[in-house]
């Protein structure tokens, strides 16, 4: 069954924007949950920027969210709000857990009243197996996450999982991987990497401060994520899915690549600065994407030099440059 009518929170994040950028372009109407102060900001945007209809709501309150769900009875509601930068659960942890761990409870509660029928998808984080000690991670892998961030998400997981076998709600859980794209956020780890490549192409800037180089992450791209969420929810059986590539890469290699495809030496302009490193760093967390391929038919179809030189090009436009592959092309062309 594909939605014809479908809520997303967290529509102006990244794989929140995607989705609704996808089921726009196939005919879907989309309605996109946004509180009063993000109403005011996207006032600004023109209406191609925007591929939802903006409605007013906010996981802190369980009656405005019941009463917009019962008005629209969405087929599919795609859960994507959270605080999500793990810095910052440190410093508000309560209103992390608020909004990333209650607001599922009241979406679901709302659902369960008012719209049984709807179908739901929670996206989840690879944070959840933080401290797990295999990889790489699948749906069997034991939840242990090691910040607030992580252990609001594990909270949502399970509780998805509770009201999908006592309610019998269509709700999935999609454990998405880190993913990245234009619409990340600079204080993210690898938009930091990228943007200060391109700053430092564009002559801002001449060093990059990084911590630890070793850490191991398992990054994709998302738009691909954004697909793999729809294919889920319209599957047939509801249930778990870790959404990843399956392939690991530290951060030195991303920076390597990074630098590298600009033609510069990275040692040349990196600075490593441990009091940006965690306090307790994580396992490497690669997900096991095999499941969801089997089930829904989802690979991820972007991989890692790729997503890199994708990142790379998208910070150089933003700068005004032209990536330096770009010019070196335009100029043999000539």
């Amino acid at each position: 069954m594909a939605p014809r009518t479908a809520l997303v929170t967290g529509v102006t994040g990244q794989v929140g924007y995607y989705v609704a950028d996808y089921l726009r372009r196939r005919g879907d109407k989309v309605y996109g949950l946004v509180r009063q102060t993000t109403l005011a900001r996207q006032a600004t945007l023109a209406a191609d920027d925007m591929p939802y209809e903006p409605v007013l709501g906010d996981l802190l309150d369980e009656y405005s969210l019941m009463s917009l769900i019962e008005r629209l009875q969405p087929d599919a509601i795609f859960n994507f709000a959270a605080q999500s930068f793990i810095p910052l659960s440190w410093m508000q942890p309560i209103l992390t857990a608020q909004y990333t761990a209650l607001g599922v409870v009241r979406l679901l509660e709302s659902v369960r009243r008012v719209a049984p029928r709807a179908r739901f998808l929670q996206a989840g984080s690879s944070e959840v197996f933080a401290s797990c000690g295999t990889t790489p991670q699948n749906e069997r892998t034991a939840l242990s996450p090691r910040n607030p961030y992580g252990i609001a998400k594990a909270f949502a997981l399970m509780t998805v999982r509770a009201y999908r076998e006592q309610y019998g709600l269509a709700a999935s859980n999609a454990i998405f991987y880190t993913n990245e794209s234009p619409r990340r956020a600079p204080e993210f780890l690898f938009r930091k990497v990228t943007r200060g490549v391109a700053e430092i192409v564009a002559g801002r800037r001449q060093e990059l401060t990084l911590g630890n180089l070793a850490t191991v992450r398992d990054w994709g791209y998302s738009p691909d994520y954004a697909e793999a969420a729809v294919r889920i929810v319209e599957h047939d059986t509801p249930g778990d899915f870790v959404v990843a590539t399956g392939e690991g890469h530290t951060v030195e290699a991303l920076v390597a690549e990074a630098f590298g495809i600009v033609g510069r030496d990275w040692r040349a302009h990196v600075r490593h600065d441990s009091a940006l490193e965690r306090p307790s760093e994580i396992a490497p967390l690669i997900g096991d994407p095999r499941h969801v391929a089997r089930t829904v038919g989802w690979q991820a179809g972007t991989r890692f030099a790729e997503l890199v030189k994708l990142m790379v090009a998208a910070d150089c436009h933003g700068l005004g440059v032209a990536p330096p592959w770009a010019a070196a092309a335009a100029a043999s062309a000539l």
